[in-house]
């Protein structure tokens, strides 16, 4: 019982992480950067692929309920943006991350750093393929391949390589206090 309470109180904690994360915007000029991603990532390594991911649907279902959690506000009509695709990217991101690093019981640095890598790519590859359909087939505003790994890709993943940089080390720490029970 001990046990379902503490990952219960762990999965709520990270679900209002994530929200306040989505309004910690970190002036950079033309791409809006905020640190969803970085308790997207934790919340897969800290709590496992499960319940990370389930961390990250329950944001994400909170959000499309209408409580305004995503980064511009929330609601069903958000699924009609052309970036809403990066937010079930967080989701199986999360799992994805979660997944490598669990394969080690005391995972290493690089092997936490390689999962946020993975993670990451999983994010950008769902985000970006979201905002072409959307843009190109629901929008009509025409987005070509160049311009969306430019604007999609390119100015925004940076700040996110910090950030996979900044999850690894926390990680580090972090993951032996959850694993023997001091957190």
């Amino acid at each position: 019982m001990e046990h379902k309470t503490k990952d219960m109180i762990l999965c709520a904690l990270f679900v209002a992480l994530i929200a306040v994360g989505a309004f910690i915007k970190v002036p950079v000029p033309v791409v809006p950067f905020t640190l969803q991603y970085l308790f997207t990532m934790l919340a897969g390594l800290l709590l496992g692929p499960k319940k990370g991911a389930l961390a990250v649907c329950i944001y994400i279902i909170l959000g499309l309920c209408g409580l305004p959690v995503f980064a511009q506000g929330g609601g069903i009509g958000y699924i009609f943006q052309p970036s809403f695709g990066y937010i079930p990217g967080f989701a199986v991101g999360a799992y994805v991350t979660g997944t490598i690093a669990g394969k080690s019981e005391r995972p290493s640095y690089g092997r936490l750093l390689a999962a946020d890598f993975a993670g990451l790519a999983v994010v950008y590859a769902m985000g970006m393929a979201y905002y072409y359909v959307m843009s190109n087939f629901y929008l009509g505003n025409p987005i070509g391949l160049m311009p969306l790994f430019l604007y999609c890709f390119v100015l925004a993943v940076p700040g996110d390589i910090v950030l996979c940089i900044v999850a690894a080390a926390l990680g580090r720490r972090m993951i032996p206090l959850i694993r023997e029970g001091r957190i």
